[in-house]
């Protein structure tokens, strides 16, 4: 089920997490990416060093892109989901699909990105992180 949310006064802000964390992944800075995540993410990856090795091994069009381009904020099964497209190091186009999740004190993280190849590049090549 995906819908747009009706009302979306916080997609500045998760846009803003996100390209923080974009940003702390290009200086490498662990503890500063680490801490986009939330807690759920954390307790799976219980240091920035692992969270790294991760990200390093996984998702290396969001650790290291040419570009990307924030594109729709959506609702699917009643989660919000920004969609965010990456060229990779490779420059071949992918979709990161960035669940959100609201914090204590209004403060949003990242509570899980899936990757989607886009159409034309190898079918059905999907990552996800939980």
């Amino acid at each position: 089920q995906q819908s747009s949310p009706s009302n979306s006064p916080d997609a500045t802000a998760i846009q803003r997490v996100i390209e923080s964390q974009i940003e702390a992944f290009q200086r490498d800075d662990a503890a500063m990416a680490y801490g986009y995540a939330s807690p759920a993410i954390q307790r799976i990856f219980p240091n920035p060093a692992i969270f790294m090795q991760m990200v390093r091994s996984g998702f290396l069009p969001v650790y290291r892109p040419q570009s990307f381009e924030f594109q729709e904020l959506v609702l699917i099964d009643g989660e919000i989901v920004q969609q965010v497209l990456f060229v990779g190091p490779d420059g071949q186009p992918v979709m990161a699909l960035y669940s959100m999740q609201l914090q204590e004190g209004s403060r949003w993280r990242i509570n899980g990105v899936r990757l989607i190849t886009l159409p034309g590049e190898t079918a059905g090549r999907t990552t996800g992180l939980v």
